[in-house]
């Protein structure tokens, strides 16, 4: 698809040239952008253009104009001697021109126009002049076109959008391309055309009436113009194709996808459950393929009807679904703060209002937790009427209290995507997910996915860290204050409803055990030999070492945070071609990381933190060495799908797991038991942890010795491992 495909003239003239076949309609095929200025602009265009507004539609274009309105001489009377506000009077001027038609072929017209306007493929922006207090009219003519690969074609002259103008009047225009000897005039012609749209040129006032595009929908749509294909709208006798809905978008699995056996019987016990229910998934097991294609399906189910919302944590798992959506046949509106589509709210204001009004059978938007969150969007989505669905991906963080209350009762149909939906430790939460989206449709185990070559197969190695005497003592009395803060956390249906105080406490001791000083010592002696590889992951908390004597020479240097200790071992002292990977780099920075690492050349490693629990996919990792653990299953799993996902020439993953423990177990019989009741708990979960990812690994009897050990030592029972809920 490229607008240099298209053989084009220097120079069209309205009597010797076939404009609309030879100029309009091939370019328009070609194009995903259409920006036009115009005097005056007629609907009867649009139709005289629908071959190539059927190429451009179906390319995910759309359509930008500027026009101006058939101001009368007391229209202007009325502005200029200030009787009337010009705002006021320019509607009313536009709402006169929206009258009833008559005629079959008018009709039709006015149905593609008010179609283009509803589904957000058209916007129109009226423009007027100003100068010196006289109101005149706005009259320059020119256009441009581009594609996909940043081809512009720029043309001016004396035509207007009007089926005369193509066929009848004498006009004329001129042509510049891009990639010729024109491109300073075509981007003179762009900077030209954007200041008017976006309403700085002097001495012209361009804005958009809201009020005239609802009218134009509620007199004109009949719905959308599918029964326009092949039919001969102009009585030229020529065939005029108008693509099968309103804007060539709508959901279906692509032919080059393969849904699996197994996806397939998660979307029929959806549909089974009333299209309502849970996709309990491994990470990297087409939770995303899956939902989409089951989006497709209800579309169909639903007679090509359906309002799609989804919903996932981060900005940039936003983009990632934006791109597999679109590969699914769909144009989504993409709303959170950073969206590179500026005027989201104003495309969801219309696509809420039209589906409701039956103009528009189908529009999807995607969107961040956040924004999800923001009165705009709720009061927005709590309008909706119908057929609508809502999927929320990592759905666990919705049995949090501050999001569960924003599930939109609304929703007829529902489905949550997540690979861990139970939250650890919140059974009320759980339940509430469960009430909401209804039961499991399936759960597709990291076992099964191993199994099933849909994950890398992995070893797995526990490293043992002992807390430091310092660490310990910190620990032991950060613990006495949970139990106190516990103890006054108030009790909702027999149990303890965590207090901010002790959440807070909670936090900062698994901040300490992830920033255990033993860690930097350990993982040199881990990775010293491994220097010289590539494809590596250190997994870092977002924390600070309390100690930072690890530094030669400097045993009194400042707290430094762990992902700085970690870069400089690996940098400085090992010599290692590594790139930090964190919030702080932006999504082009992301990609570029990523490719670097994957090719290995130019980066060996990678220092993270928090891209195993944000949903980022780096396939290429071969080797994870995890320094900041969680206890939390729903944390540990996922990280660990990530690292497993399948890549070229990855035949197995390594998996580093930094267990800690609060004492070393061969000097556990040196404590009191006060001490050793204090520090179990943590020991449990970190046996639990070591068992749960050895069990599924390629050598899961390699840490039956450890593992005895540590139970012997911390005088814990197999039946006992993991802390239960009243544990801390």
């Amino acid at each position: 698809m490229s607008l240099q495909n298209v053989e084009l003239k220097k120079e069209y003239r309205s009597f010797t040239d076939r404009i609309v076949k030879d100029f309009y309609t091939p370019l328009l095929k070609e194009c995903t952008l259409y920006k036009r200025a115009v005097g005056f602009f007629s609907s009867s265009a649009l139709v005289e253009l629908a071959l190539g507004i059927s190429g451009l539609i179906e390319n995910g274009g759309s359509i930008e104009l500027i026009a101006s309105p058939k101001l009368s001489a007391e229209d202007i009377a009325a502005i200029e001697d200030g009787l009337e506000r010009k705002d006021k009077v320019i509607e009313n001027c536009l709402l006169r021109e929206i009258v009833n038609v008559e005629g079959k072929f008018a009709e039709e017209r006015l149905n593609l126009l008010s179609n283009l306007i509803a589904s957000g493929r058209m916007e129109i922006k009226i423009a007027i002049t100003e100068k010196d207090n006289q109101i005149g009219m706005y009259h320059e003519k020119m256009g441009l076109l581009y594609d996909d690969e940043n081809n512009i074609v720029a043309f001016t002259g004396s035509m207007n959008e009007s089926a005369n103008a193509f066929s009848h009047n004498y006009e004329t225009i001129d042509v510049f391309t891009s990639w010729g000897a024109d491109e300073e005039r075509v981007l003179a012609k762009q900077a030209a055309f954007n200041a008017l749209w976006n309403d700085y040129e002097p001495h012209i006032q361009v804005r958009r009436f809201h009020e005239v595009e609802k009218q134009i929908i509620e007199r004109y749509c009949k719905g959308s113009p599918e029964h326009c294909g092949g039919k001969q709208l102009d009585g030229s006798g020529s065939d005029i194709s108008v693509v099968s809905k309103v804007d060539g978008i709508y959901p279906r699995v692509p032919d080059s996808v393969n849904i699996r056996e197994y996806q397939n019987e998660a979307i029929s016990n959806w549909a089974m459950n009333d299209y309502r229910g849970i996709f309990d998934m491994a990470t990297g097991t087409g939770k995303t393929f899956t939902a989409l294609a089951a989006v497709a399906n209800l579309f169909e189910h639903n007679e090509n009807c359906l309002a799609v919302v989804i919903v996932c944590p981060y900005q940039h798992l936003v983009e990632q679904w934006k791109e597999e959506i679109e590969f699914f046949g769909m144009k989504p509106i993409v709303c959170y703060s950073a969206s590179s589509q500026k005027n989201w709210r104003d495309r969801v204001k219309d696509a809420v209002r039209s589906f409701n009004m039956g103009v528009f059978n189908h529009f999807c938007i995607v969107t961040t937790n956040a924004t999800f969150s923001t009165k705009f969007l709720q009061s927005q989505l709590t309008q909706l009427q119908g057929s609508t669905l809502l999927i929320v991906d990592e759905a666990h963080n919705f049995g949090a209290v501050k999001l569960s209350h924003l599930l939109l009762d609304n929703m007829q149909y529902r489905l949550a995507l997540s690979a861990t939906i139970e939250r650890y430790g919140d059974e009320e939460g759980t339940e509430a997910l469960f009430e909401y989206f209804g039961h499991k449709c399936i759960e597709y185990t990291l076992k099964e996915a191993i199994e099933n070559d849909m994950l890398t197969p992995y070893y797995y190695y526990p490293v043992v860290v002992s807390l430091s005497e310092d660490e310990l003592e910190t620990y032991l009395d950060l613990t006495k204050q949970i139990s106190a803060a516990v103890m006054k956390s108030p009790k909702k249906n027999g149990k303890r409803k965590l207090s901010l105080t002790a959440q807070m406490l909670l936090i900062q001791r698994a901040r300490l055990v992830a920033a255990a000083i033993g860690k930097i010592a350990k993982l040199e002696e881990m990775i010293a030999d491994h220097a010289d590889e590539n494809h590596i992951l250190v997994y870092c908390g977002a924390t600070t070492l309390k100690d930072a004597d690890y530094v030669e020479g400097e045993p009194d240097s400042e707290d430094i945070r762990q992902i700085d200790a970690v870069s400089d071992l690996l940098g400085n002292k090992l010599g290692m071609r590594i790139s930090h990977f964190t919030s702080n780099e932006n999504a082009q920075e992301r990609e570029i990381i990523k490719t670097e690492f994957a090719d290995g050349k130019h980066l060996q490693a990678l220092v993270a933190i928090r891209c195993l629990d944000e949903g980022v996919n780096i396939p290429s990792i071969e080797s994870a060495y995890i320094l900041a653990s969680s206890t939390n299953p729903k944390e540990y799993i996922q990280r660990r799908g990530r690292v497993l996902r399948k890549y070229e020439g990855k035949q197995f993953a390594r998996i580093y797991d930094f267990i800690t423990l609060p004492i070393p177990f061969e000097q556990v019989d040196q404590y009191s038991d006060d001490v050793l009741e204090a520090v179990t708990s943590l020991a449990k979960r970190e046996i639990a942890r070591m068992v749960d990812f050895a069990a599924i690994s390629e050598n899961p009897s390699a840490v039956d010795a450890l593992k005895n050990n540590m139970l012997e030592a911390y005088n814990v029972s197999i039946e006992q491992e993991g802390a239960n809920d009243g544990e801390w």
